[in-house]
């Protein structure tokens, strides 16, 4: 299954090893699953992660998140912009997931918050949270 993982899932993954979340990315390393990144969306990933307020949160350094992008790129696909979708969405932060999802042929775009992505549907893409997804690859 290849998945856009939204920025929260990655920071929820960070903050909880035993949630949904995690157990996605350990499903990617494992290779069940395959998370797609653009590089703008990996650099915000790596942006969030390394924010001060982020580290107090999840107990990581700057060196604990440097190591874990560094593993994330490792199993992630790189997806290449080809084409935009700018302005669909209420937050523009969230353009770039939408984006990698259509330019990788993502399966679903995972994130924390289903309802801002609510217009994807209207191009076909999938939107769920990380439970959904956890039960969709436990059948």
């Amino acid at each position: 299954m290849r998945l856009v993982l939204d920025t929260n899932v990655i920071v929820a993954a960070f903050r909880s090893r035993n949630g949904a979340s995690n157990l996605l990315l350990r499903f990617a390393d494992q290779d069940l699953v395959t998370p797609l990144c653009s590089t703008a969306l990996f650099l915000e990933h790596e942006a969030v992660l390394s924010r001060m307020e982020t580290r107090a949160a999840t107990g990581h350094t700057l060196k604990d998140v440097a190591q874990a992008m560094s593993a994330i790129a490792a199993i992630a696909e790189g997806v290449d912009i080809s084409f935009r979708t700018r302005p669909m969405l209420s937050d523009a932060s969230d353009e770039m997931v939408l984006e990698a999802a259509l330019n990788g042929n993502a399966d679903a775009i995972v994130t924390h918050n289903v309802k801002d992505f609510s217009p994807a549907g209207k191009l076909g893409v999938t939107v769920a949270t990380p439970a959904d997804i956890v039960r969709r690859l436990k059948k």
